[in-house]
């Protein structure tokens, strides 16, 4: 084939096409598990909100085997929004006015029948399921066998299984009745302004580029900490742990949008490919290259065993072995009861070659100092450039200094009200496709549940001792501090 051929060929691929009708909006939310904690904290308040900003304007259908009828279901929503701190009358009583309720047992055929009822009308539902993974299978196959599945789509939460054998098994089920462009998996992080910031920072750049890669970058780390302990969900921690809560989703997403390369358009068929193939690279986590840690008085939390190993914290060193990437570490680190509730990403670049001004550094040693960025996701969005500059006076010797833009998130939509737009859209650009979560699953497979003792550590600490051998060669963690007030 002559080369001409095979570049108009490349460029009529789906991800390439331009102005592709946009996918139909979905006519109604089905909400499963209407009476449950998740919906009480976040959907409600994010349905609110759709309302406010003219969003939501179609029926709303709880779902519960909780024994409740609609005028329970009204008063759980208004609880929810005075506990969320906002109460909007207005707002309430419209969804009030399209809100429907359909109670019982899913695995009973007759809910189901009666859900098909309550859709009367409606020809493009989105089954949101706010439920337990134990019950997806259940409800999917009641979703599909009673017709509520014909041009539906699905919203699934995380924890999306708990090793790469069990996400296969929820995907294949999964796929027995929605293709894979109607299931749409939340990982609300990736809702965030914060995380969506990082990726546009990387490609609306053309300065990052050329130092992007290997030959410039000397390590990269992220800290995602937590100053909090387990909330009082300690019979739930103890069958996640760091890796599955925190590792294997939020920071292995990050990772992606660090290292991926740029898509070849804001499409998100475009931006999940270049994120599988990132995926792919990442290399599978060895137990020499992980610390686990527990705090002290975990055990002593409701529904923890008194001999309990599951992980409070986790430092771990991970490959990815692209032409890119090859050769640089990645290190992450996660943990409950840390000494602040931050998580920031730095990315340290090599020494220049030579150390010119002898005065900066004691006779002998080579340049040590390294120019970074700095990213902070949370609790405040900022970025940051680590430079050094010379020091007033004679001699030639230098402070480092940051250059810091400070992003403000008030006003920003919160992550489920965007999710859940973006799910009624049909928009999977804030999801994430079942190649790429089985990736991240077959990634941290063999670190799961190992049989090693966990490393007690002092609350407030920065976790086990023994989890600085794993940054050793980077000179340390970076331990994220409290952000200073600074206007750009």
């Amino acid at each position: 084939m002559a080369k001409g051929q095979v570049l108009r060929k490349v460029a009529t691929t789906p991800t390439a096409i331009a102005g592709k009708n946009p996918p139909l909006r979905s006519d109604a939310l089905v909400l499963f598990g209407a009476t449950g904690d998740l919906a009480y904290k976040k959907i409600f308040p994010a349905l609110q909100a759709m309302v406010l900003a003219g969003e939501l304007d179609m029926p709303v259908i709880g779902m519960a085997r909780a024994g409740w009828d609609l005028d329970q279901l009204r008063e759980r929503i208004r609880a929810s929004l005075k506990h969320a701190g906002h109460l909007d009358q207005a707002a309430f009583s419209k969804i009030s006015a399209q809100l429907r309720y359909v109670d019982g047992d899913y695995n009973e055929p007759e809910t189901f029948q009666r859900l098909k009822q309550a859709l009367d009308g409606v020809h493009r539902p989105l089954h949101y399921l706010a439920i337990p993974p134990s019950l997806f299978d259940t409800v999917v196959k009641g979703l599909g066998s009673s017709g509520c599945a014909t041009n539906a789509r699905v919203v699934v939460e995380k924890p999306f299984g708990r090793d790469l054998a069990s996400a296969r098994t929820l995907n294949k089920a999964l796929h027995s009745v929605f293709k894979e462009d109607a299931v749409f998996r939340i990982d609300h992080y990736l809702g965030k302004e914060a995380v969506r910031n990082l990726m546009y920072f990387r490609f609306a750049n053309s300065f990052l580029e050329p130092i992007w890669n290997r030959d410039h970058v000397h390590n990269i780390q992220i800290t995602l900490a937590e100053h909090f302990g387990v909330k009082g969900r300690g019979s739930f921690y103890e069958g996640v742990g760091a890796i599955r809560d925190v590792v294997q989703n939020h920071m292995l997403e990050v990772v992606a949008l660090l290292a991926m390369d740029a898509p070849v358009s804001d499409d998100s068929q475009a931006i999940h490919a270049e994120k599988l193939r990132l995926f792919r690279a990442m290399q599978p986590l060895q137990p020499a290259n992980l610390v686990r840690g527990q705090f002290k008085g975990y055990r002593d939390e409701a529904g923890v065993a008194n001999d309990s190993n599951v992980e409070t914290f986790a430092a771990l060193k991970l490959e990815i072995n692209t032409w890119r990437w090859a050769g640089v570490p990645f290190y992450l680190r996660a943990g409950k009861r840390l000494p602040i509730t931050a998580t920031e990403v730095l990315v340290t670049l090599k020494s220049p070659p030579l150390a010119i001004f002898k005065q900066d550094q004691p006779e002998g040693m080579q340049l040590a100092h390294r120019n970074h960025f700095r990213f902070r996701l949370n609790p405040e969005v900022v970025i940051a450039a680590g430079a050094r500059i010379k020091r007033s006076g004679e001699a030639m010797q230098g402070d480092d200094v940051e250059l810091i833009a400070s992003h403000q998130q008030a006003g920003d939509a919160p992550p489920y009200e965007r999710l859940l737009g973006g799910a009624l859209d049909g928009d999977e650009t804030l999801f994430t496709h079942a190649e790429a979560v089985e990736e991240a699953w077959r990634v941290v497979d063999p670190v799961l549940d190992l049989p090693a003792p966990v490393k007690i550590y002092a609350a407030g600490s920065w976790g086990p001792e023994t989890s600085a051998d794993i940054v050793s060669a980077a000179g340390g963690w970076h331990d994220p501090k409290p952000e200073r007030s600074t206007p750009c």
